[in-house]
């Protein structure tokens, strides 16, 4: 079985966790961060892992913040006046009308927040905003400074003695800056001052504001195909029951009523949103502005700081491609579209289509080549001409590298792994039995290349690539797996033998499933006969 032939291992285009020139600070916060996301993976499993789906949550939560301010909204009376009594008057109700609702709404606000700033760390730390990534890097960041300002204001509706607290601390803020003709704390010099009119400007701030909040969170994922706007639903699930539970054991109170003519004693603080408050009573209101500029334009310039050549994007070859719409469906980023095809268009006859990559958009993953039906490697011709292909890792060379490696093995059952460049970092396989292929996302394997490897002589085939659940590209593996089952198209013809077959997706609690794969299959070849086929591809 072990023949004497040198592994073979062949690798497209590699790409780092970070990228050239980051900070020993920030490769240091990344590790920390996967190590956490990889021990919650052990508690939660990968599939519901909260750190894996924070957009997903976000939008949970901002649901749930909709829901319970609409009804509070139709509860409050909007007077200056009276605003604090008809929000008291919820404790009289029952309890799910009342206070326990305001409760939902004030700890959905404080998730929403957190939530948020935990995907920016994210996608930060990973690198997530340059390049392709760069539209909703940019359309993210400006939606902290809608979350936070009708948070804030949402603490005045109450007018207690913390809504007091942060409208008078807010109207010095802004007066810091020079381009009010008035000073804004004016208007909270005295009771008298706060008026019904004052009072209808917060309900159209805290109403309005949320309204360009869902606007922008609409355009932050316009660029990606079918976001995951929904976590997993038994994530999904525990989020909602913590959510309601945690309303009902700590509920919300009111504070003492505003009083204008004394200065607010203890509060009882919400630092996930006012935090703000604190800092400039700690600075000032100017040193607060230098820090939140900075940190906006920052956060801003990210994008366009220098970065590494991109990688060449999908090219589309007009005289193979068919029309067919699959890289349409598969690409993760929205980077094709369907424009018709030029050279194949006859009067009276439906418009053949021809797919056209954004290059603005192309994340260079290679999940097109592999929805392509014509990426099949039993194509005849010298050189394999596919539909869309990656020019740094052609089709046809992977063909070539296969065939190369599987006549290594001299005529001896070797095995075969699929791997993904930005998979966990450990070394490929290396045993002389095995043939190593390194994709640029595992997405890229056309099914068609398993069922050629095996009839070329190889034993079994493994396909792996990123740890369970973290896709580099977002829908590699899941594309995989349901091409592997005859799912999606292109698909795995059923006469292949399964059990041949291991699609192994890492975990921190299994550090050798690849090893282990392999073992199974130099096992399996070693017997006799055959197992029966399995219907499915068997996952590890």
């Amino acid at each position: 079985m072990h023949a004497p032939a040198a592994a073979v291992t062949m690798t497209g285009s590699t790409a780092a966790a970070t990228e050239p020139g980051a900070g020993h600070l920030r490769a240091h916060a990344l590790r920390a961060w996967q190590r956490l996301e990889r021990a919650l993976d052990g508690v939660f499993g990968a599939a519901a892992n909260p750190l894996r789906h924070l957009g997903g949550l976000g939008f949970l939560f901002f649901w749930w913040l909709a829901a319970s301010g609409i009804y509070l909204f139709a509860m409050l009376d909007t007077s200056a006046t009276a605003a604090y009594d008809s929000i008291a008057r919820l404790a009289q109700l029952p309890w799910y009308l009342g206070g326990w609702l305001r409760s939902v709404h004030r700890y959905a606000a404080d998730a929403f927040v957190v939530v948020m700033l935990a995907h920016l760390l994210r996608e930060w730390l990973l690198g997530r905003y340059q390049g392709f990534r760069r539209f909703s890097w940019l359309t993210g960041v400006p939606l902290l400074l809608f979350a936070f300002g009708t948070g804030i204001v949402g603490f005045w509706l109450n007018w207690d003695r913390l809504g007091q607290y942060s409208a008078v601390a807010s109207a010095e803020w802004l007066d810091a800056l020079p381009v009010f003709g008035t000073p804004l704390a004016r208007n909270f010099l005295g009771t008298a001052a706060v008026s019904d009119r004052l009072f209808s400007l917060f309900i159209f701030i805290h109403v309005g504001v949320p309204l360009l909040l869902l606007f922008g969170l609409w355009f932050h994922i316009q660029r990606l195909t079918q976001a995951a706007i929904f976590a997993p639903r038994a994530l999904t699930l525990a989020s909602t029951l913590g959510l309601l539970a945690l309303a009902a054991l700590a509920p919300v109170t009111s504070q003492a009523p505003a009083d204008l003519s004394r200065v607010p004693g203890p509060l009882a603080f919400d630092w996930f949103v006012l935090f703000v408050h604190p800092l400039t009573d700690a600075t000032s209101a100017t040193v607060v502005w230098v820090l939140l500029v900075a940190t906006l334009l920052i956060l801003l310039g990210l994008p366009f700081l220098p970065q590494p050549a991109p990688a060449p994007v999908a090219r589309v070859d007009p005289a193979n491609c068919n029309g067919c719409r699959r890289c349409f469906a598969d690409c993760p980023y929205a980077a094709i579209t369907m424009v018709p095809h030029p050279h194949w268009q006859t009067p009276g006859r439906p418009i053949r289509e021809l797919a056209q990559v954004d290059a603005d958009l192309c994340a260079s993953c290679g999940i097109c080549v592999g929805a392509c039906p014509s990426s099949t490697p039993f194509r005849s011709g010298t050189v394999l001409l596919t539909g869309i292909d990656m020019p740094q890792q052609p089709i046809d060379a992977l063909r070539r590298q296969l065939e190369a490696g599987l006549s290594a093995m001299h005529g001896e059952p070797g095995l075969v792994v699929v791997r993904c460049d930005h998979g966990p970092g450990d070394a490929p396989p290396t045993a002389n039995d095995v043939v190593t292929l390194s994709l640029v996302c595992t997405g890229m394997l056309p099914p068609s290349f398993i069922e050629y490897a095996l009839r070329g002589g190889a034993a079994g085939v493994v396909v792996t690539g990123c740890h369970d659940g973290d896709c580099a590209f977002r829908f590699g593996q899941r594309w995989t797996e349901e091409r592997l089952r005859g799912e999606r198209e292109p698909h795995l013809r059923a006469g292949v033998p399964r059990p041949r077959l291991r699609v192994v997706w890492p975990t921190p609690s299994e550090p050798r499933a690849v090893a282990r794969a392999l073992d199974e299959l130099r096992h399996a070849a070693r017997r006799p006969t055959a197992p029966a086929c399995e219907p499915h591809a068997h996952h590890d």
